[in-house]
């Protein structure tokens, strides 16, 4: 999805078909926004499946990852974060914590996390992959498309830009 409005700008167009994900985000990396068809990962402080997907093809996606709000171990690095833009990611939203968190801000990339964590995550393949998923008060599901900016992460049924 190459432009695409900001979120405030989509709240006040499609206000109805929206729904704003009401965590803390921080965003990370040179991309200031994204925004992409969702790809989900649920696991908790293992990023074996992170990887896997992130491996794939990522065009015109954004892999959300729920984390179950854990901030003790990163799911995403900068080894992740660069496999998501050279398999063209449009970016990734996870609920937890990343680390290498200067190395991912170099990039061009647009990672939104809770926070940092220096710590690593386990590798033990725990975790499910395309699975419907809820945090912020918002359903995620594959299929869907998210929208994330400085503001916030919002996400609607259908693509609202042409």
């Amino acid at each position: 999805m190459s432009t695409f409005p900001k979120t405030a700008d989509l709240v006040d167009a499609h206000d109805a078909e929206v729904s704003f994900c009401h965590l803390p985000f921080r965003r990370f990396g040179r991309l200031r926004r994204i925004a992409g068809v969702i790809r989900t990962v649920r696991t908790f402080e293992d990023n074996t499946l992170v990887r896997r997907c992130l491996e794939e093809d990522g065009e015109g996606k954004v892999l959300v990852v729920d984390g179950a709000g854990s901030t003790r171990v990163a799911l995403v690095g900068d080894v992740l974060a660069a496999l998501a833009r050279d398999h063209g990611w449009a970016g990734i939203v996870v609920n937890g914590a990343i680390r290498d968190s200067a190395e991912i801000d170099a990039m061009d990339v647009g990672v939104f996390a809770l926070g940092t964590s220096p710590k690593k995550s386990a590798k033990t393949g725990a975790g499910e992959v395309d699975v419907h998923v809820r945090f912020g008060g918002v359903d995620l599901a594959p299929g869907h498309v998210l929208y994330a900016d400085d503001d916030g992460v919002l996400v609607a049924a259908r693509a609202l830009h042409a």
